[in-house]
């Protein structure tokens, strides 16, 4: 049985981040974003407020998508976001320390690497997925060639100025999910902005 992030990385692979935004903001904006078919959101840790964010994406969206943190850099922010009852955490870096505290909460953990080396010990310390970061300053044939030597079971997704202009580069690579943040969601946006962007970027991975 295919785990939640793998399923719903093959229903749409789109990873949300919704950096900035504001707990009161939540609930509109999830709400476009599961109507255009994206299942994963995340609200990275330096926004407002953002475990009061988390809190309020869970309650609204935790039965329809897997929700969560971006940004965790800390065991102890691993354990504030447990307390909200969200299931992801996303984070900037490979700390081993993180992605064993996301997993002793039985959550879903998603670390971000820039190196063969990186993506290696978050492998074999567990990770469900690895995120590589930044793809867009990396570039495309730097992606191609982690993806040569990184196992094929294991998910692997790309953030860091993937946009509407790469994905479909990013995605002929065999990539498995795009972490897209402002290009679907920049602070201060409305739902209907946010729903422009979002139908432009499903249409995409079509």
């Amino acid at each position: 049985m295919k785990n939640q992030l793998n399923q719903y990385l093959e229903e749409m692979p789109i990873i949300a981040i919704l950096r900035g935004i504001r707990p009161e903001e939540v609930v509109d904006i999830t709400e476009v974003l599961i109507g255009c078919g994206v299942r994963i959101i995340e609200i990275p840790l330096n926004s407002p407020k953002p475990f009061d964010g988390i809190s309020t994406l869970q309650k609204v969206a935790g039965q329809r998508a897997l929700c969560g943190a971006g940004t965790v850099t800390k065991v102890s922010q691993v354990e504030e976001v447990t307390k909200t009852g969200a299931k992801l955490i996303v984070t900037p870096n490979t700390d081993i320390d993180v992605i064993k505290g996301a997993l002793s909460q039985e959550l879903t953990i998603v670390p971000g690497c820039t190196t063969p080396t990186e993506a290696f010990a978050a492998i074999y310390a567990g990770a469900s997925a690895v995120k590589l970061f930044p793809a867009g300053n990396l570039g495309i044939g730097y992606v191609k060639s982690l993806l040569a030597v990184l196992p094929s079971e294991i998910p692997k997704v790309v953030v860091g100025g993937v946009d509407e202009n790469n994905l479909a580069e990013f995605k002929k690579l065999g990539i498995d999910g795009f972490g897209i943040g402002s290009s679907l969601y920049a602070a201060g946006d409305t739902a209907d902005i946010v729903e422009q962007k979002a139908k432009r970027l499903v249409a995409k991975c079509m």
